[in-house]
């Protein structure tokens, strides 16, 4: 192929296999690098989350690169929040209410192997696995890696989309020349996995339709359902500190915290103790950095610009959007650098906003869900969408089931927090709420959508 129709995508995680396969079906001949083994051949390895909710921006990237067949037999739908109290209690708080709005809980070996697979069907994917990209020379286009024969490699090979990951290599080595700035701001808090086993039948010993949520104020615990019938359950619990990871530093700490906070649940968690000191703890952070890309030689995508804390559940379903949309505007005939400039000054603010709108989850996942006013807030959201499905829809809904721009988002959704809080000051029910005012209100302060990510 002529070398301007060449390009290479290092990490071959989830956005870079999505990225390589829509631009070789827009006609680029991609080299696809990764450094650890092909996820085709053997067990996912450890440290990742095993599972990610898949929301639409996700799923219409997918579908753009025609992957909604192989994708759906991995999917779980979630219907909202089940919150588990202390006492025991539970309520299921809806995330949209209309039948399609649900998030899903997918497999991220299942997804990493289907999209790697419809990449090399392509025919113009070149898949190298157990390869480490190093160093990235952009004065001379010259990429270095260390191959699977442990041979080192340097050369040419056109532009490179670097979609390897929060901890990018590629990133640090525009970095280290001083050509982008970049910093990681890590979270006071860390995470751990566990695992709900099956029932005995093969069964899910939880309700598998939601996204259940123990929250605890600082802290809280989370459970996604797999298809085998296990659930993988998340802790999310402050670095130092009590409560904390480092109180916690024996089995009797374990189990008397896990009783005290989680009652109903630490019976089903399996292994507890050997488990919680046998994986990893996770750090959770978010990546800021600027520009993403240096001339038309190197672009940063997914996480390597922007990785951002989960609890959004929008990690993966930005860096896919970031894929559909890169790759809508990178022909092999467009010039890479205004390109990739353009992707860049096009993002940014949609990246920036979604990472400050995943913090703020947090908050609201953790501690907010419990406030009585909150289900109120919830429910005037609800009726003011219905009255005005052409200007209001809650904000949470925005980012997961609509396609508006993340930071038009956030712009909307500050003007909807305001009017929500007036108009449910002093009320406990929705029935005492004056709602033809609150829909005046709208009206009055939100333009009808008109915007979209496409």
């Amino acid at each position: 192929m002529p070398t301007e129709k060449r390009l290479t995508v290092v990490g071959a995680g989830l956005a870079g296999p999505l990225a390589a396969l829509l631009l070789a079906r827009s006609g680029w001949q991609v080299m696809l690098m990764e450094r650890r083994p092909d996820p085709r051949r053997g067990e996912a390895q450890g440290g990742r989350s095993i599972n990610l909710a898949l929301a639409a921006r996700g799923l219409k990237a997918l579908a753009a690169a025609g992957l909604e067949s192989a994708v759906t037999p991995l999917l779980i739908p979630m219907r909202g929040r089940l919150i588990h109290e202390r006492d025991g209690g539970s309520e299921l708080l809806p995330y949209g209410q209309r039948e399609d709005e649900v998030i899903y809980s997918v497999s991220r070996a299942g997804l990493n192997r289907v999209l790697v697979d419809a990449a090399a069907a392509t025919g113009r994917v070149e898949l190298q696995f157990d390869c480490a990209a190093g160093d990235y020379d952009p004065d001379t286009g010259m990429l270095e890696w260390k191959d699977a024969d442990g041979r080192r490699q340097r050369r040419d090979v056109g532009p490179v989309i670097a979609a390897d990951g929060a901890g990018s290599v590629l990133r640090r080595a525009l970095q280290s020349r001083g050509l982008i700035t970049a910093r990681e701001e890590l979270l006071a808090h860390a995470y751990k996995e566990l695992t709900i086993a099956p029932a005995a039948d093969g069964t899910h010993r939880l309700e598998p339709e939601a996204l259940h949520i123990w929250p605890r104020g600082g802290f809280m615990l989370i459970a996604l359902p797999n298809l085998d019938g296990s659930f993988t359950v998340t802790l999310f619990l402050s670095r130092e500190g009590t409560p904390g990871f480092g109180s916690l530093p024996d089995a009797a700490a374990v189990e008397a915290f896990f009783t005290r906070e989680f009652g109903d649940v630490a019976p089903l968690l399996e292994d507890l103790t050997e488990t919680f000191f046998s994986n990893p703890t996770g750090v959770l952070g978010t990546v800021y950095a600027e520009p993403w890309q240096v001339g038309d030689k190197l672009l940063l995508l997914g996480d390597a610009a922007h990785a951002i804390v989960p609890f959004h559940g929008q990690g993966m379903n930005a860096a896919f959007e970031d894929c559909r949309l890169l790759a809508e505007r990178l022909a092999p005939d467009a010039e890479a650098g205004a390109v990739f400039e353009a992707f860049f000054r096009g993002r940014k603010a949609d990246a920036d906003a979604i990472a400050r709108m995943a913090l703020e989850n947090y908050v609201e996942m953790r501690d907010t869900v419990r406030d009585p006013g909150f289900a109120l807030r919830k429910a005037l959201g609800f009726e003011l969408e219905r009255r005005c499905p052409d200007r209001f829809a809650p904000r949470y809904s925005l980012v997961m089931f609509h396609h508006l721009p993340y930071a038009e988002v956030e712009r909307r959704g500050e003007i909807q927090k305001t009017l929500l809080g007036e108009f449910t000051r002093g009320h406990e029910k929705l029935q005492t709420i004056d709602l033809d005012a609150a829909e005046r209100a709208v009206r009055e302060r939100l333009e009808p959508f008109t915007h979209s990510s496409s």
